[in-house]
């Protein structure tokens, strides 16, 4: 049955009869243990390890602003999809509700767009993934590690829904244990209270005594907005995995009132821990990475190591999500007549096999061009679905404006969750967001990115709206 037909009949805005159990052919099969994991790990990406030390390098202390700013922004973000989640669960998430509030059109674009997105990152986190093994175990190639993770995490999500929930809950349990190890340890470190420590502890002294808290200006801070935004994606996915939990309301408003707390924590807090044990100009944040030179301040033995099996825990949890994520999206387009029918087939399971065999063979093709075209067709896939994110979270804004007048209208008593200060704090994220890619237009080192990522926008908007178009034409004959 179609989303469209389960609305008229149901008489429900949001397309979802209130039961817990999907209408759709999706199994309920994840608990609220791991939801709750998923949403507080969706958050912790490889990036966050890996990436951060260029942006200490480019903005000094001055860099927790723009974490701040990236994550008052993803906060509101998630806001707004809580609230059209909270009222209708649905494995489209934000791309069923803009195919509800926009129109056919903005669902099925901004559908293809992000599930393009998903597909690029399985083949950059299955390489990132597989350097990592290759040093453990040089005697399998690169490329060989790069299969064998994609192809133990497909059968994983053909098993069943609680096959992914159950890696998933552990892939980030680890992060979450090892990022608020770190934020304790670090904290005891900072005031020289932990004992054995080979870092005196300077308190608060260094974010201020090279150059002030903002040494390279006020300008640093936007770059380092361009840096950091794209660690924080992946947030959105818990929103997806509600529609097959067992008390989807529950899971996305526990989800939504906990994202502060988490982006506080995990990306401000263990940032600030970095900042205040190292002065920012130290050349090993850049040269080891910032969560290991923080570790080697101390004097952790064997702290590259360690932060190797926890990017490797976050990679391979992205890899998880992102085949999840990226097939769920499939799922719910096909189901919408709006990707092959096949896609929103499942199994006995409930899984939609299809939709993840899809998804997967993209991603493998991705890997394949990884390897045997870097500099040409892989960086044309990574640089035109670099900024999909942004265009991904504009479109909620937009969504939102449009589903609260509906929710209001037609079914105000889901309006379990709602967005601050509506619609002017919705506006004002809207604008920051295009603030951001027109900055990054401005800016020469992401202005490919963008510019590319916009090309590929553009061409998947026209074929949904002439979709659209013939539709409508079809169904007036």
């Amino acid at each position: 049955m179609s989303s469209t037909t389960t609305l008229q009949k149901a008489g429900d805005p949001s397309g979802n009869s209130g039961d817990t159990q999907p209408s759709d052919g999706l199994k309920a099969g994840l608990k609220n243990r791991h939801l709750s994991m998923i949403a507080i790990g969706g958050v912790i990406g490889a990036g966050l390890f890996v990436g951060s030390g260029g942006g200490i390098a480019k903005a000094g202390p001055a860099i927790l602003i723009s974490y701040l700013l990236v994550g008052a922004m993803v906060v509101f973000v998630m806001r707004m999809l809580g609230e059209m989640a909270a009222a209708s669960p649905n494995s489209g998430s934000f791309s069923a509700y803009a195919d509800r509030a926009l129109g056919r059109w903005a669902g099925f674009s901004i559908g293809w767009l992000y599930w393009f997105f998903w597909v690029v990152v399985l083949a950059v986190e299955a390489t990132a993934g597989a350097k990592i093994l290759e040093g453990w175990i040089p005697a399998v190639p690169q490329w060989g590690w790069a299969l064998i993770v994609m192809a133990v995490l497909t059968l994983t999500n053909l098993g069943s829904v609680s096959s992914y929930g159950e890696f998933e809950f552990w892939f980030a349990g680890i992060k979450v244990v090892a990022i608020g190890a770190f934020v304790i340890v670090g904290m005891l470190a900072v005031f020289g209270v932990l004992p054995g420590s080979d870092n005196p502890g300077a308190g608060f002294a260094h974010l201020t005594d090279a150059g002030g808290f903002m040494p390279n200006g006020w300008g640093s801070i936007l770059t380092g907005v361009l840096m950091v935004v794209f660690s924080f994606m992946g947030s959105e996915i818990v929103t997806l995995a509600a529609g097959e939990s067992e008390d989807p309301r529950r899971a996305v408003t526990k989800a939504t009132n906990s994202v502060i707390w988490r982006i506080g924590v995990f990306y401000l807090g263990s940032i600030f821990i970095v900042l205040t044990l190292l002065p920012w100009n130290d050349k090993s944040i850049v040269d080891k990475g910032s969560y290991v030179a923080a570790l080697d301040s101390i004097g952790i033995a064997h702290a590259g190591q360690i932060m190797n099996v926890i990017v490797l825990t976050a990679v391979l949890s992205c890899l998880n999500s992102g085949m999840y994520t990226a097939s769920r999206m499939a799922f719910s387009l096909g189901e919408r007549g709006d990707a092959p029918k096949v896609f929103a087939k499942v199994n006995k399971r409930g899984v939609p096999t299809a939709a993840i065999l899809g998804s997967v063979v993209f991603g493998f093709a991705a890997v394949y061009f990884n390897y045997t075209s870097p500099d040409t067709v892989f960086s044309f896939l990574l640089n035109s679905s670099g900024a999909i994110a942004l265009f991904v979270w504009l479109v909620i804004c937009l969504t939102q404006l449009r589903m609260r007048k509906i929710l209001v209208r037609e079914a105000p008593d889901k309006l379990t969750v709602k967005m601050w200060l509506f619609p002017y704090l919705t506006w004002a994220t809207a604008a920051m967001i295009t603030f951001v890619l027109g900055y990054m237009v401005y800016d020469k080192d992401n202005r490919e990115t963008v510019t590319l990522s916009l090309l590929v926008a553009a061409v998947v908007l026209v074929i949904g709206v002439v979709r659209d178009v013939r539709r409508k034409a079809a169904e007036r004959v």
